[in-house]
């Protein structure tokens, strides 16, 4: 476990093109998938990693909590499935079913996607508008491992809900600290 900053994605950002298969659904999603949502929340994620595994369960309440709105969201593992077996499209249907993602969560073999996004740790989180901007990147709250402060999904949350709202999101953001991906040699 290699502890790593995100690389924070320039505000302002258009969403990187992304065509992944769903390892639950077996559907391709794409950010076209979500044309009809006001929001795209994309999350750099995996079933090994201990800071995932800190907010898992804060991740799948964020799919509950936003599921009546008009907010897309997405969860991707870049990780190399090889070298990291639990990471490959089988742990994360067991993760997904574990932990009851209504949202797709997709397998980015080729790692191209994570390196569009200029991802560099799990977990990641980025927050685009309906003209997908990016609004927001980085952490997904204040919480940390191995901490008494409290998962919550402050920052995601705040930047769902003032983007929603029409609102300006705060552009003081800090960065997610996490693993890093899991690049293939």
């Amino acid at each position: 476990m290699s502890r790593t900053e995100s690389a924070m994605l320039e505000l302002g950002t258009s969403v990187p093109h992304f065509s992944l298969p769903d390892v639950v659904s077996g559907r391709v999603i794409s950010a076209q998938s979500f044309a009809d949502k006001h929001v795209l929340l994309v999350m750099f994620i995996c079933p090994h990693c201990p800071y995932v595994i800190h907010v898992q369960e804060e991740i799948a309440w964020l799919g509950r909590d936003y599921a009546a709105k008009s907010v897309g969201i997405v969860a991707i593992s870049s990780n190399d499935a090889v070298a990291y077996p639990s990471d490959s499209p089988d742990g994360m249907r067991k993760q997904a079913s574990h932990l009851g993602f209504n949202f797709p969560y997709c397998y980015d073999e080729s790692q191209d996607v994570a390196r569009a996004f200029k991802a560099a740790c799990t977990p990641e989180f980025y927050v685009f508008n309906r003209d997908r901007k990016l609004v927001y990147r980085g952490q997904l709250d204040n919480s940390r491992r191995n901490t008494p402060t409290p998962v919550t999904g402050w920052d995601v949350r705040v930047a769902i809900d003032n983007t929603l709202a029409g609102l300006a999101v705060d552009p003081d953001q800090r960065p997610s600290i996490g693993c890093n991906i899991k690049w293939r040699s």
